[in-house]
């Protein structure tokens, strides 16, 4: 694969492979940039996530107050 090779991302749009890897180094640092709570609660909302919809019954949900 290079730089031009074309993928097709979930709302049927193309992006080029290079354009994909600066999106998501993009969001690696807008998301580094985060406090340490909104990490937990992103975190949290995973689990709750993987509990209900992905029917992950053994996933413990934090409780935050």
């Amino acid at each position: 694969m290079n730089d031009n090779t074309k993928i097709v991302i979930h709302n049927g749009k193309t992006v080029t492979l290079k354009g994909l890897f600066k999106g998501k180094e993009k969001s690696r640092k807008i998301m580094a940039a985060l406090s340490f709570e909104e990490k937990i609660k992103m975190l949290v909302s995973l689990q709750e996530l993987a509990y209900g919809w992905g029917r992950k019954k053994d996933v413990a949900v934090w409780k935050i107050p």
